[in-house]
């Protein structure tokens, strides 16, 4: 769906923020990027819809190039993006107004727009807070509120940019739960983070530092791997607690390291069983 051919691109003080990326982002994936801060994944992120253009290589979205004016706006419609602060794409007075601003620069009939605000209410289970002030919305509504914006124009992939990092654990874990029924449904995600611990249900994670991808592969085989502490990050607790009790001879399967209470069921089923 998506295609990164050797993809460059430096900082205007010229330090490299990309290093001949190559990457390709199948239909229907759900990707996770991981890496720290400057290590290149939200710049990533933005050449995935041509708001920014790779200074050497090219980004093909579904055969369309986003080096080529003449098709940025369908390429915008294919691929839509979710920042780490909602508030950066807020527009309107109200939640209502603030989704029909997509679809309207899309020039769909006033009928079109209301049925796609209501689809997109009844997705993010906001339909009461239609009426009010995205401003005055907690920090989980109104990165709900960002998210449904992008579904007015029903995107094909949806990219999330580090959107949990300034959510409390609650609204981060409510958020993340939507995006997996987004996924669950057909859509292409894209999830970049630091947290390692967001990851689980990704198909494919892709490890970058210093502007390149320096580890790719399965979430069972990538989350483990010592290497993400050589390069500053923390595996998730449970995957390093299987991976102790795997040296004592005790075997945690893959699925059971995705939450604290999977974990300890996992716990008692195997003491039970002793």
């Amino acid at each position: 769906m998506i295609r990164l051919e050797n993809v460059c691109y430096n900082y205007p003080d010229g330090t490299p923020a990309l290093r001949n990326i190559h990457l390709a982002i199948r239909k229907g994936e759900y990707l996770g990027i991981i890496g720290r801060n400057g290590s290149g994944k939200s710049t990533l992120a933005l050449h995935l819809n041509g708001l920014l253009k790779p200074q050497k290589g090219k980004v093909m979205v579904k055969g369309m190039d986003t080096g080529e004016y003449s098709k940025i706006r369908e390429i915008r419609k294919t691929v839509g993006i979710v920042f780490q602060n909602p508030e950066t794409q807020f527009i309107g007075r109200t939640v209502e107004e603030d989704l029909a601003f997509g679809p309207e620069n899309l020039c769909l009939p006033p009928t079109e727009i209301r049925k796609r605000i209501d689809r997109a209410l009844d997705e993010i289970k906001l339909q009461k807070y239609r009426y009010h002030s995205p401003k005055a919305l907690s920090g989980g509504q109104g990165q709900c509120v960002a998210l449904a914006g992008i579904l007015t124009m029903e995107p094909e992939c949806l990219v999330f940019d580090e959107v949990t990092s300034m959510l409390d654990p609650d609204s981060g874990e409510a958020v993340l739960k939507r995006i997996k029924k987004l996924h669950e449904k057909g859509k292409t995600i894209v999830y970049t983070t630091h947290n390692l611990e967001e990851l689980h249900s990704a198909d494919r994670i892709i490890v970058m530092d210093r502007g390149r991808i320096v580890l790719e592969g399965e979430p069972e085989k990538v989350l483990p791997d010592p290497y993400l502490r050589d390069i500053g990050l923390t595996p998730p607790s449970l995957i390093e607690l299987a991976e102790n009790l795997k040296t004592h001879g005790i075997e945690i399967p893959w699925d059971k390291t995705s939450s604290p209470s999977s974990f300890a069921e996992e716990i008692c089923r195997l003491f039970l069983k002793t």
